[in-house]
């Protein structure tokens, strides 16, 4: 690790120590990504409890403290809704916050903020002032945590306009999306699967650099972070999912395909806006979908792309769409989590439903 005296002096220097590619895990591309967004910008500025010297609980702002100092990486008291509102404030004075919630049922004290200041100032203003705020969000199950620690509570604010929900389901996106949010002029939500930080893959550090640096900039990275990717070309049914269900939606199309069923999955990344428009060219194509997400599927974003896909690909579809998702109850005691989150056999019984008209 540098020390303060030891860091590059510009973005550019630090981006050329770097090398090019690198196999990361998920936090510490995310890590990563905050680092060349404070380096690029020292308006960037990071909050949250006990991402300091600790680097958060879960590791993910480790060493950012040591390098930038108290002035850019601050420790804030345990009131989610002082950090929000602060981080607001900041934002109108031209600062680019990055607050860290702790755990994702935290987030409801600052629900207010976030959903009546945060995300209406800009048409509140007329456009006159902009929040570049971004909230992160460990969010999701499969740890084994007490209650409170394993919401997917993205619903919640997707219905919200002037927010941008977003979640990245790979190392590469970890890196590259974060810096493409901080970028952002709007308010963003940056959901963080907890149980894929662990997960490892290569980051091309050059990608999201140049995106950000050439035409378009800002916007060119904002647009990018809307967009879905097809990570599994198929024919024969489409499996949808983002951030930590991506892994078990890959999973179920190699089950899928020893059983002669070939299996597109689709990572939304972006949950608002919805890119609904890769979603229905690929149910298009195959006729039929499946929709995972851990949240629960009353209500939820599987909900919303259901309905979307059936108004603008009814006449394609040889099956209606279907979630598998978490049920309506409150999220369980770790023994019981793993009967209710998605698994294979639910995704492929669900498969086997579309797939049997």
């Amino acid at each position: 690790m540098t020390t303060l005296d030891e860091r590059p002096a510009t973005a550019s220097a630090a981006a050329e120590q770097r090398p090019a590619r690198t196999t990361l895990t998920m936090a510490g591309a995310i890590n990563a990504g905050l680092r060349a967004a404070m380096e690029r910008d020292d308006k960037v500025l990071l909050m949250g409890e006990d991402i300091g010297a600790l680097g958060g609980v879960f590791r993910v702002t480790d060493g950012l403290h040591k390098d930038f100092g108290d002035d850019r990486v601050m420790d804030t008291p345990l009131a989610e809704s002082g950090i929000v509102g602060t981080a607001i404030g900041m934002a109108m004075r031209g600062y680019r916050p990055v607050i860290e919630i702790q755990f994702d049922g935290f987030i409801f004290p600052a629900y207010d903020q976030i959903t009546t200041q945060l995300a209406k100032m800009h048409y509140r203003s007329g456009g006159a002032i902009q929040l570049p705020v971004v909230i992160r969000v460990p969010y999701a199950g499969g740890i084994g945590a007490i209650e409170h620690h394993s919401e997917s509570p993205e619903a919640l604010f997707a219905h919200t306009p002037g927010l941008r929900i977003i979640t990245p389901a790979t190392p590469q996106d970890g890196f590259d999306m974060i810096q493409q949010a901080i970028a952002s002029p709007d308010p963003v939500l940056f959901f963080e699967p907890k149980a894929r930080y662990w997960d490892k893959g290569e980051v091309d550090h050059g990608r999201v650099e140049a995106q950000l640096g050439g035409i378009g900039g800002a916007s060119a990275g904002t647009a990018e972070m809307s967009r879905a990717r097809v990570a599994r070309e198929g024919s024969d049914v489409t499996l949808v999912a983002y951030g930590p269900t991506v892994r078990l939606a890959l999973q179920s199309a190699e089950a899928a395909s020893q059983a002669g069923i070939d299996a597109e999955v689709i990572d939304l990344r972006s949950i608002s806006p919805l890119d609904s428009d890769t979603v229905v060219k690929s149910a298009r194509k195959t006729g039929r979908v499946v929709v995972i997400h851990e949240a629960p599927t009353s209500f939820g974003a599987g909900a919303e792309l259901s309905s979307r896909v059936h108004e603008q690909a009814f006449f394609h579809l040889h099956a209606p769409v279907l979630r598998v998702g978490g049920f309506h109850t409150p999220y369980p005691g770790a023994v019981h989590e793993h009967d209710y989150l998605p698994s294979l056999d639910r995704v492929m019984d669900a498969v086997d439903r579309v797939m049997a008209h």
